[in-house]
């Protein structure tokens, strides 16, 4: 029987199922988040809610908090990773109310009530709380208005979160760049160029890979980060730090 239980949101995507996949062979149980059906071979068990929904509280607490905690069973929870999300690109004059509040629901609303939910068996583990952030966070482009505000917020969220439950649980923020997902991959089919310029932007002139957003998460999640708290690793091959001069 496993002696540790990790919950972990957005399953189906690719740093979602590379995190399950990476906890599971350290021997975690993984509880796994996600709107549909997701691979099996990335968590233990899946509870299928979408995270859009979770400003019902009621259907919330019963859908998923529940349905959490009967999946667990008596395997202690030390550790959530908040890495579900939705990027919804859109001019400022063009950003639709639904669209925000979607955003908000998703990326910044479902992380704290998950949080809030699971304090008091993270409390007493001792546990952690992983949010995945973004470079957006801290610079941006044309159109991320909506996902790179919920993305600060979350930053902003992990901070006051380790200040507020601190010293018994560690709050800490992961921050990747461009990472070669699928979903990103499809997206840069048959452009070429494109997809060289975005591999550029980064100083290490390459985007990614899930696995090495895991591979940080676990790092993150062990005892060897145990003095890692309210802080943000920035998992950016650089690009944050390479000045883009026309010139």
């Amino acid at each position: 029987m496993k002696k540790r239980a990790a919950i972990v949101t957005g399953t189906s995507g690719g740093i979602g199922s590379a995190i399950g996949k990476a906890l599971m062979q350290e021997g975690w149980l993984v509880i796994g988040i996600n709107r549909s059906d997701t691979d099996t071979d990335c968590c233990d068990h899946l509870v299928r809610y979408d995270l859009s929904r979770c400003e019902n509280e009621q259907e919330f607490s019963q859908d998923c908090i529940g349905e959490i905690r009967r999946l667990v069973g008596d395997v202690p929870i030390l550790a959530l990773v908040n890495n579900s999300a939705t990027q919804i690109l859109s001019a400022t004059d063009d950003i639709l109310l639904d669209d925000w509040q979607k955003s908000l629901a998703v990326n910044l609303t479902a992380p704290l009530l998950l949080s809030r939910a699971m304090v008091s068996e993270l409390r007493a583990n001792r546990g952690i709380i992983l949010n995945i952030g973004s470079v957006h966070a801290q610079a941006t482009k044309k159109e991320f208005v909506t996902y790179a505000t919920t993305k600060a917020a979350l930053h902003g969220l992990t901070r006051a979160m380790a200040v507020d439950l601190g010293p018994e649980i560690r709050v800490v923020c992961l921050a990747p760049a461009a990472i070669g997902t699928p979903m990103l991959n499809a997206g840069f089919e048959g452009k070429e160029k494109e997809f060289s310029e975005l591999e550029q932007c980064h100083a290490l002139e390459r985007i990614g890979s899930p696995e090495e957003v895991a591979d940080a998460a676990v790092f993150l999640l062990s005892s060897k980060a145990a003095f890692f708290t309210g802080s943000t690793l920035y998992l950016d091959g650089g690009v944050l730090s390479k000045l883009h001069d026309p010139a």
